[in-house]
């Protein structure tokens, strides 16, 4: 079978590069697909995707690794639709895009994950400086971030309800909404779950820098292999499930002797993961895909 790896790196990354090589591995061929690099259109009345030269893309699976975050909307849509054609001509995905979308709007997820019995901290997303500043004044400490972002990446832990309008005055000025989430954590570390079809493959605790509050590897947190009890368990696979994603990481925090759900990841990174249990889901993410394929 022909597996890829769908990015859109000028090269592959260190985790894409695992994904090739467990492809590899197991007999099939592997190769690594840069989204920008495909042309979705119909063809003779059939939705087809191209690459280079006008060549048909023709694969039995592919393992999707990111679409873009800080892409315009409209080539985020583009590309969504170059999944959705490939899905919609029996190409088999994972994570599907339907739940690769949905995990991408953080306010949809909190809303599905809430309704579905998991605990969530109070959230909201406002258009209006104004509704932020008194969220704040009302909640306190709490994390202001885009509706779509990875990684950390702008995120902000504000306290001051001042600080709060100035923040979400420059965003709204982009017109992004600004997403506001309660701050809640008692222990300066959260945990992150990784799941692959249903399974738990463990669990680390990332603590933030001196001085910080961001818990994410990429932006120097430290990752601890965690001995977790069988709540984290289950509240991991099971808001997994509750997305419809084959693989997640799931970040939960600690609230006293309870747990909340802050996100779910369905293009995970597990560099951290690995680094403290010595455990790479590539193969387990690889195997999911090709039992797919055959069924």
């Amino acid at each position: 079978m022909k597996i890829a790896v769908i990015h859109d790196a000028p090269v592959p990354t260190t985790l894409s590069r695992q994904l090739l090589y467990a492809i590899m591995r197991r007999g099939h061929e592997a190769v690594y697909v840069r989204l920008s690099r495909l042309v979705p259109g119909v063809i003779n009345g059939e939705a087809v995707v191209l690459r280079s030269r006008s060549r048909r893309l023709e694969i039995d699976g592919g393992i999707v690794r990111g679409i873009g975050i800080a892409n315009p909307p409209e080539e985020v849509a583009r590309r969504i639709d170059i999944l959705r054609i490939l899905e919609g001509s029996g190409t088999v995905l994972i994570n599907p895009v339907q739940p690769t979308v949905l995990a991408r709007d953080k306010l949809a997820t909190t809303f599905l994950l809430a309704r579905a019995g998991i605990p969530v901290p109070d959230t909201v997303v406002v258009d209006d400086p104004y509704e932020a500043h008194e969220i704040v004044k009302s909640w306190g400490k709490v994390v202001m971030k885009p509706m779509q972002g990875s990684m950390g990446y702008g995120a902000r832990l504000v306290s001051d309800p001042d600080t709060a309008f100035i923040v979400a005055k420059m965003w709204t000025s982009l017109s992004m909404p600004v997403y506001i989430q309660k701050f809640m954590r008692d222990r300066p570390r959260d945990i992150r779950a990784f799941v692959v079809d249903g399974e738990f493959l463990g669990a680390i605790y990332r603590y933030a820098p001196k001085g910080g509050w961001k818990t994410n590897v990429s932006q120097g947190g430290k990752s601890v292999k965690a001995d977790v009890d069988a709540e984290v368990e289950e509240l991991a696979i099971k808001a997994a499930e509750v997305l419809g994603l084959v693989y997640a990481g799931v970040d939960i925090g600690e609230v006293g002797d309870s747990y909340v759900v802050y996100e779910v990841n369905s293009v995970p990174s597990w560099a951290g993961f690995e680094a403290a249990t010595g455990i790479s889901p590539a193969d387990d993410i690889v195997r999911s895909l090709l039992i797919r394929i055959r069924k």
